[in-house]
């Protein structure tokens, strides 16, 4: 009988197939009409958006990378070992610097040059595909809520949903991320989270 943990490694094997293909669809050019058009109805429309506004976008997208990123990694970890102990401390830390890995990885692979619709409203240095805080957002709140005991599992899905939206939204409106990108590292976030959760699955 296949369990539904059972199905998390297969399904993680797939996301991590998708955020192949889609690279290599990123690099042939596939992408490019769509991305431009989301962009141009997000980024370019950033002026018009009050400066209080912007500084909620760079802030949302300040938390999601960087140094930021990895405190906020450690403080889960520390509420997820209380939750269910070691093994999970280790899944959520192993999958998020996996993942990043994974990522820095796979931008140089692919190469892809940052959008230039608008001047950087955050500063970068890296390659576009796939995005480190798109990847991240994935995998940390993901995996956070598959750790979450039952009563506060609700309260978990959404901040997950919230942060993965919030993210990707403020990487577009600051000009550093084509809508490709945040599909990707959402993708591949996911795929770690879901190796993550069935790593805990296997002690219990």
């Amino acid at each position: 009988m296949i369990t539904e943990a059972n199905r998390l490694p297969a399904i993680a094997t797939a996301l991590l197939m998708a955020v192949v293909l889609l690279g290599f669809a990123v690099g042939a050019g596939w992408t490019e009409a769509a991305d431009w058009r989301i962009s141009h109805a997000l980024s370019l429309r950033v002026d018009e958006n009050s400066p209080a506004f912007i500084a909620f976008m760079q802030a949302a997208s300040w938390i999601g990378g960087g140094t930021p990123r990895w405190i906020i990694v450690i403080l889960l970890c520390g509420l997820v070992w209380h939750w269910c102990g070691p093994r999970c401390a280790v899944a959520l830390g192993g999958a998020s610097l996996l993942s990043n890995l994974a990522s820095s990885l796979l931008k140089l692979g692919v190469g892809r040059a940052r959008p230039d619709l608008i001047d950087h409203l955050d500063h970068q240095t890296s390659f576009s595909y796939p995005s480190g805080h798109a990847t991240s957002a994935a995998v940390v709140y993901l995996l956070l809520a598959w750790l979450a005991p039952p009563r506060w599992r609700p309260f978990a899905w959404a901040l997950a949903a919230a942060m993965i939206i919030l993210n990707g939204f403020s990487r577009i409106m600051l000009g550093v991320h084509w809508a490709s990108d945040i599909v990707g590292g959402t993708m591949l976030g996911a795929a770690f989270a879901l190796l993550g959760a069935w790593w805990v699955s296997r002690s219990r």
